[in-house]
């Protein structure tokens, strides 16, 4: 009755211990899944470039967008997603790297580029306002749009 006993018991804690060891490696494959998926979301790209994007979806976000930062990587940059189309206004108060600044329609379409918009130091700033209609604004390093040749009417894929 004693070995049985034992028997059983020592059954149980294998039983128990490849049930833990079947979970943990249920967990470790979701939180990779997870973050691949993370990282594939937050891409703006145009025809062969693509770039990793902080999204700026609420309005604190918005508001700071990319003030006070130092540099930005060359394959980075902001998305600035709004609620709804509208000549969306920019300005550089604190910011203190030089952008391009590009505005996409809801058919992600580029409607106006701001090129080489230059950093504000003053209390009042010039405000960069766009001739059309945009849902997003994607800012980047100057002189990238240059670079890898955006044009106005050029589609871009959010992923």
């Amino acid at each position: 009755m004693m070995r049985l006993e034992s028997l059983r018991a020592k059954r149980f804690n294998e039983d128990y211990s490849f049930m833990k060891k079947k979970i943990l490696l249920i967990i470790i494959l979701l939180a990779i899944l997870y973050g691949y998926n993370i990282k594939k979301q937050n891409q703006v790209c145009f025809e062969n470039t693509c770039f990793d994007v902080e999204l700026a979806k609420s309005i604190e976000k918005r508001n700071n967008g990319l003030s006070f930062r130092e540099s930005l990587d060359s394959k980075k940059g902001m998305l600035f997603i709004f609620n709804k189309q509208g000549k969306h206004s920019f300005w550089m108060k604190n910011t203190l790297i030089p952008l391009d600044i590009i505005w996409i329609d809801e058919n992600k379409e580029i409607v106006f580029i701001s090129e080489n918009t230059q950093p504000c130091r003053q209390d009042s700033c010039h405000i960069i306002k766009p001739t059309e209609n945009a849902k997003y604004v994607l800012e980047i390093n100057a002189g990238l749009s240059e670079k890898i040749g955006l044009f106005v009417g050029d589609e871009i894929i959010i992923k």
